[in-house]
């Protein structure tokens, strides 16, 4: 379980190190989302149009260790843009990663940034 997981650490904006040029902004459906990989990591993003923003985060779900969360269901709960897991549906916050059901662990969440049409990611190395 630690060797799956232990790959995901949360980079904030001011950490990045690396932008990874993910794909072209046209390669993401309107509110939803895709898996792209980066190195040893499959990550989700986002494109969250109804929010205007993009998001990215570990797609692995930390509940049952499913590659799946790039195929989650995105919503809002009071505000907070949320993917919720097509497996399981355990929800989570695409700002912060946490937890929205309280019961398993955070997702790791990636700074996202849209440069001459393509869809960037951050990684600390």
């Amino acid at each position: 379980m630690d060797s799956i997981l232990s790959k995901y650490k949360t980079t904030k904006e001011s950490e990045v190190t690396t932008w990874f040029k993910a794909a072209a902004v046209a390669d993401f459906s309107e509110n939803g989302g895709a898996c792209v990989k980066y190195k040893n990591k499959q990550i989700a993003v986002f494109n969250f149009k109804r929010k205007g923003k993009w998001y990215a985060c570990q797609n692995v779900c930390p509940h049952k260790l499913e590659m799946v969360i790039s195929r989650g269901m995105l919503g809002d709960d009071r505000g907070i843009p949320k993917i919720a897991c097509p497996m399981h549906k355990k929800t989570f916050s695409l700002e912060t990663g946490k937890n929205l059901n309280g019961d398993v662990d955070a997702l790791a969440i990636y700074p996202v940034k849209i440069e001459n049409d393509f869809v960037y990611i951050g990684f600390s190395n």
